[in-house]
């Protein structure tokens, strides 16, 4: 018996283990800047090697986005060195600025080409927006999921 419920233990703690590293096809998933560019997602994060970042994954539609945009402008001002980065869900790409517009958004902004079902939204395995990550310093998957701009998780995370 005790062998039994130490291998189911072992069996289903193992699935739940969270990634540090972006897989490559993540990597590899194209965003699209403001500029009407595609920029690979490796691209993005080698632009801030060596800095905190904060990914939110949003859309202008996404009624708990907006409501957590005041806490996620909170975060802003108190943790001003590190870098903000969102990932838009809108169905457009018009939708997606007029959002950052609407709501002024301050940040670096992409918009998520290949939707939730892309390679970048599988590994993330994105089901609920807003979503919220944090890559430390080092390159690393500090933060995997958070869904609240408050989370004490996600705090800790950018202080480290």
């Amino acid at each position: 018996m005790i062998y039994t419920l130490i291998l189911l233990f072992s069996v289903f703690s193992c699935n739940t283990e969270v990634p540090t590293q972006f897989s490559e096809e993540a990597l590899n998933d194209t965003f699209v800047t403001l500029e009407g560019n595609n920029i690979a997602f490796k691209d993005i994060l080698e632009t801030h090697k060596g800095k905190t970042i904060v990914i939110d994954i949003w859309a202008s539609w996404c009624k708990d986005c907006i409501k957590g945009m005041p806490k996620v402008k909170a975060l802003q001002s108190e943790y001003k060195e590190a870098v903000y980065i969102f990932l838009s869900l809108d169905k457009s790409q018009n939708a997606w600025k007029k959002g950052i517009e609407n709501y002024k958004v301050n940040g670096e902004h992409y918009f998520m080409q290949s939707g939730w079902k892309g390679a970048f939204g599988n590994f993330v395995n994105l089901d609920w927006i807003p979503r919220y990550m944090v890559i430390n310093k080092t390159g690393n998957i500090e933060l995997f999921k958070a869904v609240k701009a408050d989370d004490d998780k996600l705090i800790e995370a950018i202080k480290k």
